[in-house]
């Protein structure tokens, strides 16, 4: 006699939501303009100009840009929105800080705009291994958008998941 195994995993109504789905494509760039400095600590206007001029900025077509000086100087905000400038027409996005920042900002701006209508009064799993960077951040986004339409929030994999909310019953 044989028992059917049945996946009530597969049956269920839970919707599994994995962040690396909406990983944009494009590559992440870190830019730092410490080689730029004299001694790299002291930002010469002329010198930062002239370097930014003579740059080939279209190599960071379609990339992700991260913008950082990683010594002690001290950077005023026109150098980063000067790069910002000669950026603008070739990268994604461009932001000051690391590679983590820009991850982070990537995924506020896809949470944002994220249409979370048809999850309305549904069990939610949210999978948490991934091999791209997702950021922890954008798992809390997440849940901040997500939670005032879920029936319920999981952390996990459907086999060993972790409650996380379960909307109260009027």
């Amino acid at each position: 006699m044989s028992t059917e195994i049945i996946n009530r995993v597969a049956n269920s109504k839970l919707v599994t939501f994995d962040l690396e789905d909406f990983y944009p494509k494009g590559e992440r760039v870190l830019f730092d303009i410490k080689d730029w400095l004299l001694e790299g600590l002291v930002l010469r206007e002329t010198v930062f100009r002239e370097k930014a001029l003579a740059h080939d900025w279209s190599k960071y077509q379609d990339s992700y840009v991260a913008l950082l000086c990683s010594t002690d100087a001290i950077i005023p905000a026109w150098a980063y929105m000067l790069l910002a400038t000669h950026l603008h027409p070739f990268a994604k996005k461009v932001v000051t800080g690391d590679l983590e920042l820009l991850e982070t900002v990537i995924y506020t701006e896809i949470i944002k705009d994220l249409d979370v209508f048809a999850l309305e009064g549904k069990p939610i799993i949210v999978k948490g291994c991934s091999h791209k960077p997702v950021p922890k951040n954008a798992y809390l986004l997440l849940i901040e958008k997500l939670q005032p339409v879920a029936k319920s929030i999981l952390y996990g994999e459907a086999c060993s998941s972790v409650p996380l909310f379960k909307q109260k019953k009027a």
